[in-house]
C-alpha cells in the first residue's frame, strides 16, 4: 500500500505547508490523491482538525496559506464545516489565534462560493450558532463578533452571525412564553415580560405578534377532528385575547397577525374551516380593527389558501363594508 505523508498531520508540518507549491494547487492535488487512494478519503478530514489544533506551530504566513487552503477545501466539499471545532480550542481562542485564522479561513472560502453556500454548510452540522466561540468568554457578544470581522471585510459574515443571534433569542423567547402559558401564569405578567424583552432584544411588534401567536398556539394538543378544533380554537383563543391585543397596537401588527392565522390555518389542514371564525372572534375582541381586516381581504393575504379564506371571509367583510358605509352616512347627517 503506498504511503502518502503529505495527507497527514506530520507530513503537511514536515512539508511547511505550501513552501513550494501555491496554495491553489494543494487542493488539487488532495483530490487526485484521495480519487486515487480511497482509504485516505475517511481519515483526511480527522487530519484536518488535528492539524488546526497545532496552529500556534506555525509561523503567521504559513497559518495564513493554511487558512486559504481550508476555505477552498470547504468550498470544495473535500471536508465539512466541523473541522471548524479545533478553531474553539482554548488556548487558540485565548491568543487570538482562531480569530485571525478565522479571518482568512471565510475570505477564501467565500471567495469560492458565496455567504449562503457558507451558512448551509455551517447549518449542516451545527455551527451556526457556534461562531461566538471564536474569541474569549469576555468578548463573546453580537458587538464584538460584528465589529472584528467588518473591520476585516467581512460584512456578510457579521450580518449572518448577528442573524443567527436574533433567531436564537426569538427561539428562547418563545420556549419561554409556551412555558409561562403552559404554567398558567397570569396574562398580566406574561405582558410585562414580552414587552421587557422585546425592549432588550430590539424586537419590532410585528414580530413580537407572529412570536406570541406561535406560542399560543403550541401549549394545545389539538383535536383531529374538524368539526371540534374550531370550537376548541375559539376557546383557547378567547382566553388569550387580552395577551395578543396587547401587541397590536399598530394596523401593521395586525396585518402580521392576519397573515399569520392564514398560514397556520392552511399548514394545518383541520383549521381551514376555522380562519373565519377565529378572524371574527379577535374582531370581537378589539385585537383586530375593520381597517385591518379589509385590508387583509384586498391586498395583504397571501397565496396559500386564498380562494378558501376568502370566500370565507366574503359574507363577513361584506357586513363590514356596509355598516362602515352606514357609519359615515350617519356622521355626514348629523353634520
Amino acid at each position: 500500500m503506498p504511503l502518502v505523508p503529505s495527507l497527514t498531520t506530520a507530513g503537511m508540518q514536515k512539508h511547511s505547508l505550501t513552501s513550494w507549491w501555491p496554495v491553489e494547487c494543494w487542493p488539487q492535488v488532495f483530490n487526485k490523491l484521495i480519487r486515487r487512494y480511497k482509504y485516505l478519503e475517511k481519515g483526511f478530514e480527522e487530519e484536518i482538525k488535528k492539524l488546526l489544533l497545532f496552529l500556534k506551530g506555525f509561523t503567521e504566513s504559513e497559518r495564513n496559506k493554511l487558512a486559504m487552503l481550508t476555505g477552498i477545501l470547504l468550498a470544495n466539499g473535500n471536508i465539512s464545516a466541523s473541522i471548524l471545532s479545533s478553531l474553539f480550542n482554548e488556548n487558540l481562542v485565548k491568543e487570538g489565534v482562531s480569530a485571525a485564522f478565522a479571518v482568512k479561513l471565510f475570505k477564501s472560502w467565500i471567495n469560492e462560493r458565496d455567504i449562503n453556500s457558507v451558512a448551509a454548510s455551517l447549518r449542516k452540522v451545527g455551527m451556526d450558532n457556534r461562531l461566538m466561540e471564536l474569541f474569549p468568554a469576555n468578548k463573546r457578544s453580537c458587538e464584538h463578533f460584528s465589529r472584528y470581522f467588518t473591520d476585516a471585510g467581512l460584512k456578510e459574515l457579521s450580518d449572518f452571525a448577528r442573524n443567527q443571534q436574533t433567531i436564537g433569542a426569538r427561539k428562547e423567547l418563545q420556549k419561554e412564553l409556551q412555558e409561562q402559558m403552559s404554567r398558567g401564569d397570569p396574562q398580566k405578567e406574561i405582558i410585562a415580560y414580552t414587552r421587557e424583552e422585546m425592549k432588550k432584544a430590539n424586537i419590532s411588534e410585528q414580530t413580537m405578534i407572529g412570536i406570541i401567536w406561535t406560542s399560543v398556539m403550541s401549549t394545545v394538543e389539538w383535536n383531529k377532528k374538524e368539526e371540534l378544533v374550531t370550537e376548541q380554537a375559539i376557546k383557547h383563543l378567547k382566553q388569550y385575547s387580552p395577551l395578543l391585543k396587547a401587541f397590536t397596537s399598530q394596523g401593521l401588527s395586525e396585518l402580521s397577525l392576519l397573515v399569520k392565522i392564514q398560514e397556520y390555518c392552511y399548514d394545518n389542514i383541520h383549521f381551514m374551516k376555522a380562519f373565519q371564525k377565529i378572524v371574527v372572534l379577535l374582531y370581537k375582541a378589539d385585537v383586530l380593527s375593520e381597517e385591518a381586516i379589509l385590508k387583509w381581504y384586498t391586498e395583504a393575504h397571501l397565496a396559500k389558501g386564498k380562494s378558501v379564506f376568502l370566500e370565507q371571509m366574503k359574507k363577513f367583510v361584506e357586513w363590514l363594508k356596509n355598516a362602515e358605509e352606514e357609519s359615515e352616512s350617519e356622521e355626514e347627517e348629523a353634520d
